[in-house]
């Protein structure tokens, strides 16, 4: 009796995981792979020529060499002081600790749109901090400053949030060791501890690169999408789209999109060496 059993029991058990792998193939097809179609779809059928005519124009130039900046400066900015943040978490102790620690996912919790809102309040013509950058002529709002103090706020986490779980694990032992031999501090960081979080840094890089490049909410509001001069990739794209260019509109969604793609399998090849 107990052979019958465990039989249906197995094949029951087969039955629901077949299920469940269809229900999920299922769900990533409608939700992932239709719609990157459809793009792709309405791309080609606007034609070659035209895609590459909407793609090569001034303000469709501009506007991805701005995203290209704004991702450059993201990276750089949020990189270093990244690293420096984790470290501090993670190897001093000091009152207030835990309420930084829990600030740094801010930028997870607060709409992009409120994000650039707060940014107009403080560092517009007529905020705490923007006038009186404006009275030396120092533009902030609606200028690369405030669209890059954007990119960098929603960016913000990734670097830190990946490093800080890889330096608790490794330790201080081999940096302690360092010291003792002899070593400075920047001798330690660049020898000891850097090889140590490379991975997860090269993750967190990642991370921020595909959100920069995709970010919207906070670069529109801060930035006004003025054309040829404040108007990133995914604001040309919006900007093509609500003026029925559609065939601009999917070309550059459809570079967006094999970017984060690219960015997808850099941060597969790099999850699986960390």
């Amino acid at each position: 009796m107990q052979a019958p059993r465990a039989s249906i029991h197995g094949s029951k058990k087969k039955t629901t995981e077949a299920v469940l792998i269809i229900a999920v193939i299922g769900w990533v097809f409608m939700l992932l792979l239709m719609p990157l179609y459809g793009i792709a779809k309405e791309t080609w059928n606007s034609g070659l020529f035209a895609v590459f005519t909407s793609l090569t124009e001034p303000d469709a130039l501009h506007s991805f060499y701005l995203t290209l900046l704004l991702t450059i400066g993201a990276v750089v900015l949020n990189t270093v002081f990244g690293i420096i943040l984790a470290i501090v978490l993670v190897r001093q102790e000091f009152k207030g600790k835990l309420a930084l620690n829990g600030l740094i996912d801010l930028p997870f919790a607060v709409s992009p749109v409120v994000a650039g809102l707060m940014f107009i309040t403080l560092y517009g013509s007529h905020g705490w901090i923007g006038s009186l950058f404006e009275a030396y002529g120092f533009k902030i709002i609606y200028a690369f400053p405030g669209m890059l103090i954007a990119t960098l706020f929603v960016t913000f986490p990734f670097v830190v949030r990946e490093i800080v779980p890889v330096l608790r694990e490794y330790g201080v032992e081999q940096e302690e060791a360092a010291f003792v031999l002899g070593a400075t501090k920047w001798q330690t960081f660049r020898k000891v501890t850097l090889p140590s979080i490379k991975w997860g840094l090269a993750y967190g890089i990642t991370l921020t690169v595909a959100r920069s490049i995709g970010e919207f909410g906070a670069v529109m509001v801060v930035s006004g999408a003025i054309i040829n001069k404040t108007q990133t990739a995914t604001l040309f794209a919006h900007q093509q789209f609500i003026n029925f260019d559609y065939g601009g509109a999917f070309a550059a969604a459809v570079v967006l999109a094999c970017v984060s793609f690219v960015s997808l399998i850099i941060m597969q090849y790099v999850q699986k060496r960390k």
